[in-house]
């Protein structure tokens, strides 16, 4: 048996393993339901999320939300990450206030960008874009300035353009690097919105957490953070699945 099917079969055996883990905890340990629901109320609970398509509506509001924010957290982190790679003084000049922006944490600064944005889709985007920029930007900036010195100065002996360099070289080589930080990005993302909905939403999953929170209907805070996670999952599978297609010469290296 390969690792690969090993891996087939480990997942659902440990999904089967939680699920009597939780079964057995809420049985035998009598918690109520509003402390610690059972894996049935949990699911009748999602089955009629699903019915009166409250699901799909929040699903898809944090959906867009994260989508939007990685888009613009990525591209603006790989267009900055760019210029401070090749300019040093340009890094010495803004790298004080980079970091500086990372140590404040995002829930601290969601409100402002929700009293500056407003309550509606662009405040959400902005959390989840500030919290995807940071390992975004020093993985492009790493990936760009691993380009072996050599491999430069022959780029330059080939009287190779800008250009060329850019997309034959450095974007190659930078690659993996950037893939990487794109992972933790995609999953970072979805804790940005989840946050901006906390502040300030009527809709979205994080909107979902809260309503069932103030209802003690924990059943629907799980089915929501159940949600949230597999959201997380796609999207760091997606950027695997990526990683595997664009990096598919390093197998065959």
């Amino acid at each position: 048996m390969n690792m690969r099917l090993k891996n087939w079969i480990l997942i659902p055996v440990s999904l089967a393993t939680a699920l009597i883990v939780w079964s057995l905890l809420t049985r035998f340990g009598r918690f109520p339901a509003f402390i610690l629901p059972g894996p049935g109320l949990v699911w009748n609970r999602l089955l009629i999320t699903i019915a009166d398509g409250s699901l799909l509506r929040h699903t898809l509001a944090t959906l867009s939300e994260v989508l939007l924010g990685l888009i613009l957290g990525v591209s603006t982190a790989a267009i900055l990450g760019y210029a401070l790679a090749k300019s040093e003084w340009l890094e010495r000049l803004l790298s004080p206030y980079i970091v500086a922006s990372q140590s404040v944490p995002v829930v601290a600064i969601a409100p402002l960008l929700v009293i500056w944005f407003g309550a509606e889709l662009l405040s959400k985007v902005l959390i989840a874009a500030l919290i995807v920029f940071f390992p975004v930007l020093i993985n492009t900036i790493v990936g760009l300035r691993s380009v072996p010195v050599g491999l430069r100065e022959l780029m330059r002996s080939l009287q190779a353009s800008s250009w060329q360099t850019f997309h034959i070289l450095e974007v190659p080589a930078a690659l993996p690097v950037f893939l990487g930080g794109l992972k933790v990005g995609a999953t970072l993302a979805v804790i940005g919105a989840v946050v901006g909905e906390f502040v300030a939403a009527d809709q979205g999953l994080g909107f979902l957490i809260n309503l069932g929170r103030g209802l003690y209907d924990t059943a629907l805070v799980f089915v929501a953070i159940f949600i949230l996670v597999s959201m997380a999952m796609l999207l760091y599978g997606a950027v695997a699945l990526l990683e595997s297609r664009l990096l598919s010469w390093q197998k065959k290296g």
